[in-house]
């Protein structure tokens, strides 16, 4: 909130100053995030030097979990189910898929309870709140750089080269980054509030991760459903990113997805701004 001095002119020769306050402009906030980027940058070394600092694998975990999940696809849906994937080796298929819903889960979970883990530093100092989630999303993109190096080692593995589609490959990853901000960010100031929103959001991340065409395609879902199914904003980035590393086809709602990421992106950073002068107060 932005503090501005209005002067008033009573019938006395006396002048006062009555201090209103308003609401800043966005504009005003992106300039007061960069004034604290040091805090953003000290808060992102900080989650990086502990997250695996009494571990004796460290930093390994980060090849090991997709792997080994990469791993009980392959046995289950490529091996058991021998799910259709067009010819392409199934272990490329799935993690064209995987290594972005990493990045989607790995934010929504830590950017969604930063507000909540960080209630000693919000209540004692003044900073923009939303600095919270954006270190998380520093920290996860650590995971997802490992992961597209697991991505290219897998592609040269196999001897499968991306097609041109993998220009655009960029901009679904900067939709990718929107749709996971904007989850994470709506729901750390949603969890102040209403603390039954962190079980909810485990729960629907396991239940999304079905719903989304991960370990199968989308066309084994009925064209009928299909503008439902793709009100899911993971399930059009997903395929998009399927379809700009190994090619195929994209189904023609998949603009759905994109349409329901912008409006999620910015209701939740309207929400998050209009409650986050009062985070301190409630949490």
């Amino acid at each position: 909130m932005a503090l501005t001095a209005r002067r008033m002119t009573p019938k006395s020769s006396t002048s006062k100053k009555i201090i209103t306050s308003q609401r800043s402009s966005f504009h005003f906030y992106l300039k007061e995030i960069w004034a604290y980027r040091g805090l953003l940058w000290t808060l992102t070394y900080r989650d990086l030097r502990i997250r695996y600092a009494q571990t004796y694998l460290g930093f390994i975990w980060l090849i090991l979990q997709p792997l080994t999940t990469l791993l009980i696809f392959s046995l289950v849906f490529g091996i058991a189910i021998k799910v259709d994937t067009g010819g392409i080796p199934y272990p490329v298929f799935a993690f064209a898929g995987l290594f972005a819903w990493n990045y989607f889960s790995g934010l929504v979970s830590q950017g969604g309870e930063s507000i909540l883990n960080a209630q000693g530093l919000i209540t004692k100092v003044y900073f923009p709140k939303i600095i919270l989630p954006l270190s998380k999303a520093i920290v996860v993109s650590i995971d997802f750089f490992i992961n597209f190096l697991l991505m290219v080692i897998i592609l040269i593995w196999y001897q499968y080269a991306p097609p041109s589609n993998v220009w655009f490959l960029p901009v679904w990853l900067l939709t990718l980054i929107i749709a996971s901000l904007g989850v994470s960010i709506g729901l750390s100031a949603l969890s102040i509030q209403f603390r039954d929103f962190q079980p909810i959001a485990k729960f629907s991340l396991q239940v999304g991760f079905y719903l989304t065409p991960i370990a199968y395609p989308s066309q084994l879902i009925p064209t009928l459903y299909h503008p439902l199914y793709y009100c899911n904003p993971m399930a059009g980035i997903v395929e998009g990113f399927r379809w700009s590393i190994i090619g195929g086809q994209v189904s023609p709602y998949i603009y759905i997805s994109v349409g329901v990421t912008l409006i999620l992106f910015i209701t939740s950073l309207w929400y998050f701004r209009r409650v986050e002068q009062t985070m301190a107060d409630i949490v």
